[in-house]
């Protein structure tokens, strides 16, 4: 079994994560972000979900409640990745945070996808974005992917909204 490789079609289930304020994270995962609230545990906890799942977001106080951020430079969870479907709908993020000038912390071209990268209001790192087709991808001349970071165009992806 060492050298065991994990089935293909397996997935990230969900991320649970441990907020101070779960109705203020609720306002960013909710309101900001357009998650649905699946289910409620009074002021401790909450699931949220894209398209009815039971949950891909769990939100949790039951250790965190009035703390402060943990360190930037401390182990634990750099960022949760949203994946969105399309380009346009990674643009029609990007206008609801910059209509809401809430901060970004980045916004990248990875070749491979474009991303933009923010904090939530406990300071979990949070990526948002959306995968170019696999046939798009950049490869070398032996056909192995390279992905990079370059800046993003905002103003191109912006123009998804116009299409």
């Amino acid at each position: 079994m060492e050298n065991y490789i994990i089935p293909p079609a397996t997935r990230i289930g969900h991320v649970h994560l441990k907020v101070s304020d779960l109705q203020r994270s609720m306002d960013f995962y909710c309101g900001l972000l357009g998650f649905q609230l699946m289910v409620r545990y009074g002021t401790e906890a909450a699931f949220i979900s894209a398209g009815g799942y039971h949950h891909h977001i769990g939100l949790n106080t039951w250790y965190s409640k009035g703390q402060p951020p943990a360190p930037e430079k401390a182990p634990g969870l750099f960022h949760t990745a949203i994946l969105y479907p399309e380009r346009k709908d990674l643009a029609i993020a990007l206008f609801r945070l910059l209509d809401a000038k809430y901060p970004l912390t980045g916004a990248s071209d990875h070749g491979v996808s474009e991303a933009l990268y923010l904090d939530d209001p406990d300071g979990n790192g949070v990526e948002l974005y959306w995968d170019r087709p696999r046939d798009q991808w950049p490869k070398d001349e032996e056909g192995k992917l390279t992905m990079y970071t370059h800046r993003l165009d905002i103003k191109g992806l912006l123009d998804e909204l116009h299409k």
